[in-house]
């Protein structure tokens, strides 16, 4: 199965844009990590790295809760993998599935989707703990597609490595 990665309008309102752009890196990882196995997925960057496939979509499934549940919906749920609040227990994949770790993505993708939705307007604040401060949806979405795009660049070599698929 290909998965559909839609580019983002030419000339369109702020917020569509906005989601167009997230979509489209969303989907942009969904094509990195198509059609391997959990093995694959598990592939270091090097030796002495956390940083792997599965430990990005784990990540990346951590930082959709934490800013659409946790902070714009003000839910008061733990991390994904962690109940003490540990950012960095995404990445250890030891004992993690392809297919749990992309279903759980895949649920806080849509939890954010619909969070995102019904907010008003982009001018929507919210308090971010650990930055101490309210902030917009706006810069909440900003600050995805800069995440996507950052972990995207590093799917792009770990997939690489991983079969030498290059690409898009």
């Amino acid at each position: 199965m290909t998965i559909e990665r839609l580019d983002p309008p030419r000339r369109a309102g702020e917020r569509e844009t906005l989601r167009a752009y997230l979509d489209f890196h969303r989907a942009t990882l969904a094509r990195k990590i198509e059609g391997l196995t959990d093995e694959q997925l598990r592939r270091r960057a090097v030796p002495s790295s956390t940083l792997s496939l599965l430990g990005l979509v784990r990540h990346m499934a951590e930082v959709e809760r934490t800013w659409f549940r946790r902070v714009v919906d003000g839910a008061d749920i733990p991390l994904v993998w962690s109940d003490e609040g540990d950012f960095q227990a995404a990445f250890d994949d030891a004992d993690a599935t392809g297919a749990s770790a992309i279903a759980a993505w895949q649920a806080e993708v849509a939890h954010a989707r619909r969070i995102e939705e019904a907010a008003e307007s982009l001018d929507l604040t919210a308090y971010q703990p650990r930055w101490g401060e309210d902030v917009s949806l706006r810069l909440i979405m900003l600050h995805l597609i800069h995440e996507y795009a950052r972990h995207n660049g590093h799917a792009d070599l770990l997939r690489e490595g991983v079969d030498g698929a290059v690409g898009p």
